[in-house]
This record gives C-alpha cells, sequence and structure tokens, in this order.
C-alpha cells in the first residue's frame, strides 16, 4: 500500500529507522514486559478488566516508557502520581508512580534481553546491506523511544551501522517531545547533516507514523508488524510493508530491465 507518486525509499540520502518492530523484534519482548508489569498492577488494584494486546497498541506502542504508562492509566481512569525517573521499579518499595511503574517495566525487558539475546530482523539486516552498497552517500540513524537502545543494538551486533542513535536519553537530555512529536526524527536528520525533506523514517508503530507525517520528512515508511496496514496509512505512511525486504524486489526489477536494455 503507498501513496502515488511517493519516491522510492532508496532514493534518499537519509534513513531513520526505530528500532523495536523495525530493526529488532524486541517490541515483542516489550509487549510481554508491559504485560506483565500491568497485569500484576491491575491485579493488586483489584481491577477486573485485564490488560490486553488491544490496550498496548492504543496506548503505549510508540510512546515514551512513562507517557505509555501514564496513557494506559488514564484509559482506566487511575491517576497515580508522576513522580520521578530515579523512583523505584519495586512495588513493595513505597508508593506507586507513574515513573516506578515504568521503571518495573523497563527491568523486565533488560532482564529479558540479557538472558535471552537480540536477533535482528533478517529482512532490515538484508535492507541495511543494500543500502551500504550504495556508497558514502548514505547516512542512517536509529530514532527510538526506548532508553535501551545502545544496548540493544550492541546485543544485536548493528551499533557500527548507526551513526547517530536518538533514544530516550538524548530526548531527555535534549529536551525533545517524545513521539508522536516528530522532534526526535527531526534531530536525528539534522544530525546527519539534513533537513527532513530529505529523510525517510522507518515505523511500525502508529505513533511513529503519526511523527513522521508531521516532520514533512521526504517519505514514511510504515512496517506492519501486528498494527494492521490500514491503520499505519491512516496514520500518514506513505508506503506499507510487512517487512523491510520488500523494498529489495524493486531494485532487482530495476537491475533486471537494465540487463535486458543493455542486451
Amino acid at each position: 500500500m503507498s501513496a502515488s507518486g511517493t519516491p522510492r525509499p532508496d532514493t534518499f540520502d537519509i534513513h531513520l529507522f526505530d528500532l523495536d518492530g523495525v530493526v529488532t523484534p524486541t517490541a515483542a519482548v516489550h509487549m510481554r514486559a508491559w504485560a506483565q508489569m500491568f497485569t500484576s498492577f491491575l491485579a493488586s488494584r483489584g481491577v477486573a478488566e485485564p490488560y490486553t494486546d488491544e490496550g498496548y497498541f492504543a496506548y503505549v506502542d510508540g510512546k515514551p516508557r512513562y507517557d505509555g504508562v501514564a496513557s494506559f492509566l488514564a484509559s482506566r481512569g487511575i491517576a497515580l502520581p508522576q513522580g520521578e525517573p530515579g523512583d523505584p521499579s519495586d512495588q513493595e518499595a513505597g508508593a506507586e508512580t507513574v515513573c516506578g511503574l515504568g521503571n518495573r517495566k523497563n527491568d523486565e525487558v533488560l532482564r529479558m534481553i540479557r538472558e535471552d539475546g537480540v536477533e535482528p530482523y533478517p529482512g532490515t539486516v538484508a535492507y541495511l546491506d543494500a543500502l551500504a552498497a550504495d556508497g558514502e552517500r548514505i547516512r542512517l540513524a536509529v530514532v527510538s523511544s526506548s532508553r535501551n537502545a545502545e544496548e540493544v543494538l550492541r546485543g544485536a551486533g548493528l551499533r557500527e551501522r548507526f551513526e547517530v542513535v536518538v533514544d530516550g536519553n538524548v530526548a531527555e537530555h535534549e529536551g525533545l517531545p517524545g513521539k508522536p512529536a516528530p522532534d526526535t526524527f527531526v534531530h536525528a536528520a539534522r544530525l546527519l547533516g539534513g533537513e527532513p525533506a530529505r529523510a525517510v523514517v522507518y515505523e511500525d508503530a502508529v505513533a511513529g507514523v503519526r511523527a513522521g507525517a508531521a516532520g514533512d520528512f521526504g517519505a514514511v515508511v510504515g512496517v506492519d508488524r501486528g498494527v494492521g496496514h490500514r491503520a499505519l496509512a491512516e496514520a500518514g505512511a506513505s508506503l506499507v510493508v510487512s517487512d523491510l525486504a520488500e523494498l529489495l524486489e524493486p531494485r532487482h526489477d530495476q537491475k533486471h530491465d537494465q540487463k535486458e536494455e543493455q542486451a
């Protein structure tokens, strides 16, 4: 599904990749960690309505961690103090806060990553290889709401592929609002020496696609890992694929056509 007249993604110089769900399948790890944390929290509050994957996609997916906690709690009419980033994650350590719940979820994610490792999507690695073959004009960045992006990239063996990483830590340091605001993507593009019009955004979350659409980027590629092609297109994706390997097919067709013309 693509918008008419959208340039091919590989014609852009600057490529901005979300991490979880685009480069690595850690979105599934995050989903499990969110489910574990919220299920335990709701049970402790005596809330009968269970936490579901639909709640994740509607209120949490793609947002900075604490924003996701606050958004989901608001959907259930639960009010907690915001707290501070250093709040304890241990449920028994004191009064629960939004930050404390977010930290509890993060502890679980790190445990899963360290115990199970991280394998990148093969299609994404193949696409990164193809971009690298285009030479030095191609500039790559990861733009993630996660504060663990550096650790995940190192665990996946991909850190050296990306010149710039703008994660939750950078966003906090620079005072940048998180997705669906476009600021983190815009910041990454400028760190790579270009304006949004010269860049393409790759995102699997509705909030991330909205960020790309709001930033007037040259193209926004939605990667459907479960949200749905229609939802990503309606959020502003100019092209939607199920895997980045699909973006390699036109390259192959183009080369085939060139060979036929030469023959």
